[in-house]
């Protein structure tokens, strides 16, 4: 790979075939950008788990602010997909996600959030890639009363929201066939998340207080990059798709499923408002998302949030226990 993107292990195990406008696993070779992180990582092990040819890198392999090296990474993916006879597609999970810190940090914020997918897109646009860019709930105003559809108004709050906004809108514009997909509440066994937050407080503290006036759709990783895998192999046009697990819930209901999971009582959490616990950014009220579009377009919807969570426990119990003193 060119300096200033280099990378990990590649996988180019094969199997599957091209059936109707779906490519199967021989037909894509994927660049996962963001592969170490939550998602990132779920992404790369789906696709070598099928059999798909992926190329993981993170922020030190490859830079989505550097404009050069984005061009020489996406390059080096679109000759080897040109040499395999595949097409190459890009996933991008890459994202300053540090939603408090975004307030006083706009410039980094929207560097990473919205720089680096207008690089990512004219490179791919310029090279033939499909890109897929994940985005986030925080894009709306969070005062919905029903699942927010593709093409409802936006109205970002946050600075973090309005840098993943312009992401958006700046993918679209340089690569129309792109596909923007906004998820929400995400969790799994690799990195810092509310279900290992909510696990460590437990293992410390008798009572846990958290807030029930701010409700979505807690999203495990492991389907999540299940249906990106899903759609980085079939034709759907380009555009904005919502994807996170089934159903709804407070992040008060979530931790007291999580609870559960633990073997603990749920009744150790009680509710609170978001009122007495005030952050730097505000946090949306409401971030459901209709996967209406998702499932028009002919692609899987993901199973009940409440089934994901316990699917990830029994999976990976480990990452979501805190050990006996520690």
């Amino acid at each position: 790979m060119p300096a200033g993107a280099k990378t990990g292990a590649e996988t180019g195990a094969e199997t599957g075939a091209e059936t109707g406008a779906d490519v199967g696993p021989d037909g894509v070779r994927l660049l996962v950008v963001g592969a170490r992180g939550q998602l990132g990582t779920d992404l790369v092990a789906g696709a070598r788990a099928a059999g798909t040819a992926v190329l993981g890198v993170g922020s030190r392999e490859l830079d989505v602010t550097d404009q050069a090296a984005v061009q020489a990474g996406l390059g080096y993916l679109a000759a080897q997909a040109a040499e395999a006879g595949q097409r190459g597609v890009v996933i991008n999970a890459a994202a300053y996600t540090a939603v408090d810190d975004a307030e006083t940090d706009r410039a980094a914020a929207f560097a990473v959030n919205s720089d680096g997918p207008a690089n990512l897109a004219e490179a791919a646009r310029r090279l033939g890639l499909g890109l897929i860019h994940v985005s986030t709930d925080y894009v709306f105003p969070g005062d919905g009363t029903e699942p927010y559809r593709p093409d409802d108004p936006t109205g970002p709050r946050s600075v973090y929201g309005a840098s993943k906004l312009a992401g958006e809108q700046r993918v679209l514009a340089a690569h129309p066939d792109a596909h923007v997909v906004r998820t929400a509440w995400v969790w799994g066994a690799t990195g810092g998340n509310f279900v290992k937050t909510i696990a460590r407080l437990a293992a410390t503290r008798p009572t846990l207080k958290v807030v029930d006036d701010q409700r979505g759709t807690p999203t495990y990783t492991v389907d999540l990059a299940a249906g990106l895998l899903e759609l980085a192999g079939r034709t759907v046009p380009g555009g904005v798709l919502h994807l996170t697990n089934a159903g709804e819930t407070t992040w008060f209901g979530f931790a007291r499923a999580i609870l559960t999971e633990l073997g603990e009582d749920p009744d150790r959490v009680g509710p609170t408002t978001t009122a007495e616990f005030p952050r730097p950014a505000p946090r949306p009220a409401y971030s459901v998302l209709s996967g209406a579009a998702w499932t028009s377009a002919g692609l899987t919807p993901l199973r009940p949030w409440r089934d994901a969570l316990a699917a990830g426990f029994a999976a990976t119990p480990d990452a979501f226990r805190v050990p006996a003193g520690g």
